[in-house]
């Protein structure tokens, strides 16, 4: 059978290695160290270097689903330095990158963008992660190919393949999982179904479920929602046409229903009522893939639409109830041409062009049990072209993007931003293994849709026909080295650091108004108004901050180390960057210790710590402290020899029941209004593939 392609990492200017090892990595290399059995797998890339000969550095984390037995976008992105992940329940997954949220990330899904925002209560990415396959991460934008919306960097998840679960010479196979965590009674079930009936198709069908009550913080508080119930669906087909054309075609779905509260990131009960409410994502795609055997073609074709959907049902209290959605709809085409040249007296240097153009548009509707239906919309239009240019030890990527973006009617009068980006990135080999980086991205981001339950076709909004998109740059310097044959012959020690500076102009705000709030004027924008709307903060902001990680690994014994910091601050107030979730943007200093054994070939141990350091957000009437936590979790996983296929995995997670709450989520120094994540839960699961 011939061999499925399988999609290649984002293209990103990146600068270091920045990952955390976990236990499986220390045995996957390469790919000929995996076992053909090899279980559904999380690949979290993180900013591996400036390109890819030093990418082949990154730490990858295989069979991390197993692993952590994720439920929650936290249980393995958290490990990246410089990213967060806030918010305990299902419906309530907030990604930050370096502090900024995902309303300042590209973040997509099977190549379909996740855009707009449905409710600042609560996150914007819907996606449970036992439909993924892997999920690449760059941390900071440091390349032209990222575009609007990424300011903070990019998040894109990919599911799972037929092709990452066929054995050698299988034309049909099954998958099926189960799984069990004791905090919140969490119960996990799939099925997955995938062949290759001829050589040149291959065909997956995946169905699950997650059902759970209500968790319980390290000191015994109810958290989140009482009762809900997941269910995900994941179809994928693919073909080859010929010897030069792959197509492929997919539909997810995420969708989450019952009882959450009615603004998710606060506990639940009280004066913050649960309510029946439903959260769905479905993702349509469809690829082309055009690769002759001519170096300098190389076509990726692909169109999508997606949309994410808040039903929440009142129980007959009026002016609760309502119907939110944001659709996007896009495609994206990019061409890859290695070009080889002599450059001086005989010097040979090799361009990789990258040349691309996308399209998508982004809509939001709302409709509410007391109010007409509202929508709005904007669109996107880029096109962008990069060199990655190698010559010998030395590396040089410029690029360059133009954006056209029609902005949203009922936030900035549909007004067109065009503007011109570029980047340059360079890095050198000073020894064998080891490189000295920099890069410097132009960033831009024009004003997003309304919030989808704020959006009321201008009533009560102060439309802003001068808001300036926001602008900056992105600077990043480093080192990254691997050491081999340190104590033995076959161990080896990979270290990077970096150092980088944010810059952020027109910074864009979301202002409230009524119950006692602000409120701008709503005809001159001015602050203390009676209408919500957006505005440009007076000031700019830099954020600083460095990411240093440490990875070694002999035989069956691996070990990581990493640490993040980063820092926002205004250039007159020195106020950190707000943050929807009602406190600074700031975290604490991050430190992550990881420990993985093999003591025979079907059993595996790993150890994870997390320590992070108390912070102060400073920002305009908020100095409550985020206080530091610190984290454990252990787990061992077992593969029978006597039973092909089978394994079974048991974890015990926060060990010491540990009450705390991320710094990504929402704090306050009153207990009713924070976000605390789960105590102790014991994790056990059970996957047999055949």
């Amino acid at each position: 059978m011939r061999e499925v392609k399988l999609s290649s990492p984002l293209t990103v200017l990146s600068v270091g290695v920045a990952a955390v090892l976990w236990t499986q990595a220390a045995n996957a290399a390469t790919a000929d160290d995996m076992p053909n059995t090899t279980l559904q797998t999380i690949t979290v890339t993180a900013n591996s270097s400036v390109r890819d000969s030093v990418q082949e550095d990154s730490v990858y984390i295989d069979d991390y689903t197993p692993a952590a037995q994720a439920s929650h976008l936290s249980d393995f992105l958290d490990v990246v330095p410089g990213v967060d992940v806030g918010g305990t329940s299902s419906v309530n997954q907030r990604i930050r990158v370096r502090g900024l949220d995902d309303t300042n990330l590209k973040v997509t899904i099977d190549g379909a963008r996740q855009e707009g925002a449905l409710f600042y209560h609560m996150g914007d990415v819907t996606i449970d992660p036992d439909l993924l396959k892997q999920a690449e991460v760059s941390v900071g934008n440091n390349s032209v190919t990222l575009g609007n919306d990424a300011i903070g960097g990019a998040v894109a998840f990919e599911t799972v393949d037929a092709a990452d679960l066929l054995k050698p010479g299988q034309t049909v196979g099954a998958k099926i999982h189960a799984g069990y965590g004791s905090n919140n009674d969490e119960l996990l079930t799939s099925a997955t179904v995938y062949g290759a009936p001829t050589e040149n198709i291959d065909l997956l069908a995946y169905y699950g479920k997650r059902d759970a009550n209500a968790g319980e913080d390290g000191s015994g508080r109810k958290i989140q929602t009482e009762d809900s119930e997941g269910e995900n669906i994941l179809l994928k087909a693919g073909a080859y046409v010929g010897q030069d054309h792959h197509v492929g075609a997919s539909f997810s779905r995420t969708e989450n229903k019952g009882l959450f509260p009615l603004r998710p990131d606060f506990p639940a009960g009280g004066w913050n009522p649960i309510l029946p409410q439903e959260v769905k994502r479905d993702t349509y795609a469809l690829d082309h893939n055009y690769n002759p055997a001519n170096q300098l073609v190389d076509i990726d074709t692909n169109v999508y639409q997606t949309s994410t959907q808040i039903l929440r049902n009142s129980d007959g209290e009026p002016g609760f109830e309502f119907d939110a959605e944001v659709k996007t709809t896009g495609g994206k085409v990019q061409n890859t041409s290695i070009v080889d040249s002599s450059i001086i007296d005989g010097i040979k240097g090799t361009h990789k062009l990258i040349a691309g153009v996308e399209h998508y548009k982004k809509e939001s509707e709302m409709s509410r049990d007391f109010a007409d239906a509202s929508t709005d919309e904007a669109t996107n239009t880029s096109v962008y072209l990069e060199d990655q240019w190698q010559i010998g030890k030395l590396s040089l990527t410029p690029g360059v993007r133009y954006d056209r973006y029609e902005s949203p009617e009922f936030v900035s009068a549909g007004k067109t931003y065009d503007n011109v980006v570029g980047a340059l990135a360079a890095s050198y080999e000073i020894a064998p293994r080891t490189q000295l980086f920099a890069s410097y991205t132009q960033l831009f981001n024009g004003p997003d849709l309304s919030q989808t339950i704020f959006n009321t076709d201008g009533a009560g909004t102060y439309v802003n026909d001068d808001l300036k998109a926001e602008e900056g740059d992105n600077a990043e310097v480093g080192i990254a080295t691997t050491l081999r044959g340190l104590t033995t012959a076959n161990d080896s020690l990979k270290l990077s650091g970096k150092y980088f500076e944010t810059n952020i102009e027109n910074y864009i705000e979301f202002v409230r108004a009524g119950n006692g709030r602000v409120g701008l004027d709503c005809a001159t924008g001015q602050l203390n108004g009676s209408c919500q709307g957006v505005i440009n903060n007076d000031e700019d902001f830099k954020i600083k901050g460095v990411e240093l990680s440490a990875d070694y690994r002999v035989d069956n014994f691996n070990m990581g180390l990493s640490y993040a910091r980063a820092r926002s601050k205004g250039e007159e107030t020195g106020y950190n960057i707000t943050s929807v979730s009602g406190s600074g943007s700031e975290s604490g200093d991050k430190y992550m210790v990881n420990l993985g054994y093999a003591p025979t070939e079907t059993t595996e141990l790993g150890w994870r710590s997390t320590y992070v350091a108390s912070v102060t957000p400073n920002t305009a009437g908020d100095d409550n402290e985020k206080p530091n936590y610190d984290v454990h979790d252990i787990f061992m996983s077992y593969t029978p020899t006597q039973v092909e296929g089978l394994k079974a995995t048991l974890g015990v997670y926060n060990i010491f029941d540990e009450t705390y709450a991320s710094h990504a989520s929402r704090n306050s120094i009153d207990d009713d209004y924070t976000d605390f994540e789960m105590g102790r839960n014991i994790k056990t699961s059970l996957t047999y593939q055949f």
